[in-house]
């Protein structure tokens, strides 16, 4: 997780908000810390002084060592996740409140989430107010996208950061105009790692699977496709001329999460687009009340 993979999200910054830094002071004088404390979770100075003191002792030290700094690791990402949990929670009372069907879209880099979201933004349009936010390491090309649709966005930079967690999409929420049963689309950092463990308040992730990276994905990153509600083979219009099974990606998907719902897509055909948004709809209107 990202008390080891290295991701820093001090460089974290969100469009339109002047709070970068770790800490954030409110108007009534409460501080609260960002949800990710990067404290090192390997032992310096006095645990390295002890750990080989004893002659003949050096792999009981060490083990001792290894011992402590495992533990200490997994309190962190512990923390970490409670941190998590409790934004994503306030965030889901939000969402709750102000009926908005919130979507958190995963996937790998280039699976053509953007594209499929800006063909969703545009069928929805005098259906369904849609908002996003837009999270990337660099760059505003993306958001440039979305913007252009006319669908109000935010961009969250994370630097470093691999993915997006709950309090960025509190403070994102800020600055978007949302309206009541609205779709809000929250388009993740590319990687089926890091945000398949966080929760940002969403009604469900939506794993976009593009034909062109290879059916066996949901057996190799199992974390994501396990906690996603739907899946969304993507690209179906290059299946010709590739040899991705369908089928197989779908067992696969199945084997590690059975309730896990599957539609095909291509943005570029308009294959499966009905279906996608219809599935949508629906849950906008559950929500709305």
């Amino acid at each position: 997780m990202c008390t080891t993979c290295g991701c820093n999200e001090g460089e974290t910054k969100i469009e339109g908000h002047p709070l970068h830094a770790h800490e954030h002071t409110h108007a009534d004088g409460t501080t609260h810390s960002h949800p990710h404390d990067h404290a090192h979770a390997h032992g310096h100075g006095d645990d390295h002084d002890h750990t080989h003191s004893h002659p003949g002792q050096e792999h009981h030290g060490h083990a001792q060592a290894h011992a402590h700094d495992h533990g200490r690791t997994v309190r962190l990402e512990m923390d970490i996740l409670a941190k998590n949990n409790a934004y994503a929670a306030k965030n889901r009372e939000y969402f709750a409140a102000h009926g908005i069907f919130a979507l958190n879209l995963v996937s790998s880099p280039g699976s053509g989430k953007t594209t499929l979201l800006v063909k969703t933004i545009e069928a929805l349009r005098g259906k369904i107010p849609v908002a996003v936010i837009e999270g990337d390491q660099q760059t505003s090309f993306d958001a440039e996208r979305i913007r252009a649709t006319g669908a109000p966005v935010v961009q969250i930079n994370t630097g470093k950061g691999c993915h997006l967690d709950a309090h960025m999409v509190g403070h994102a929420l800020e600055q978007l105009p949302l309206q009541h049963g609205s779709a809000l689309m929250i388009e993740n950092v590319g990687n089926l790692v890091c945000p398949a463990a966080f929760d940002l308040g969403e009604a469900g992730k939506v794993a976009i699977l593009s034909v062109t990276e290879g059916e066996d994905k949901p057996l190799k990153y199992p974390d994501m496709f396990r906690a996603a509600r739907l899946m969304l083979i993507n690209k179906c219009d290059l299946l010709a001329h590739l040899d991705f099974d369908v089928e197989k990606a779908i067992g696969y998907a199945r084997r590690v999460n059975p309730l896990i719902e599957v539609m095909r897509v291509s943005a570029k055909t308009g294959e499966g687009m009905d279906a996608w948004l219809a599935w949508i709809e629906k849950g906008v209107a559950a929500v709305r009340g």
